[in-house]
C-alpha cells in the first residue's frame, strides 16, 4: 500500500494520507462531484483500515467544504472511528479560522455523531 498525496487545486482540498498514520486533509473542498473526487480516498481507506497504523492522526484543516464533501468527509470518520473501537489509537484534529463558528460546529457536530472525543484548534 501506498501514501495517497493529492495536491490541492481551487475546488479539492490537499490530501496528505500516509500508511504511517498520518493523515491530513486541507484547504477547500467543493468539488462539482464529490464522488469522483473522494472515491480514491475512501478506496485508500478501506485499504488502511484493514491493518491500520497503531496510532493513527487525523487533521482536518478545512476552510470550507459543501455537504456533498461533508458526507464524505464523515464517512472517513467513521471509517477511522471503527479502528479505534478495535484498539488502535486515533486523535482527530480539528482546525478552524479565528471566527468561523460555522467549521468549528461542523466539527462538533461530527464529534457529537460520532461519539468521539476531537481536539479542536482556533488558527
Amino acid at each position: 500500500m501506498n501514501n495517497l498525496l493529492i495536491e490541492s487545486t481551487k475546488k479539492t482540498p490537499e490530501v496528505s494520507f500516509n500508511t504511517d498514520g498520518r493523515l491530513k486533509i486541507s484547504g477547500r473542498s467543493i468539488p462539482e462531484d464529490p464522488t469522483v473526487f473522494y472515491d480514491q480516498l475512501f478506496e485508500w481507506m478501506y485499504f488502511y483500515c484493514q491493518e491500520p497504523s497503531d496510532v493513527t492522526t487525523l487533521d482536518i484543516e478545512l476552510e470550507y467544504f459543501n455537504s456533498g464533501s461533508s458526507k464524505a468527509i464523515l464517512h472517513i470518520l467513521r471509517a477511522l472511528v471503527d479502528i479505534s473501537k478495535k484498539g488502535k489509537r486515533l486523535s482527530v484534529n480539528w482546525y478552524y479560522e479565528e471566527g468561523d463558528d460555522d467549521i468549528m460546529e461542523r466539527g462538533e457536530y461530527y464529534e457529537s455523531i460520532l461519539d468521539f472525543k476531537f481536539n479542536f484548534f482556533e488558527t
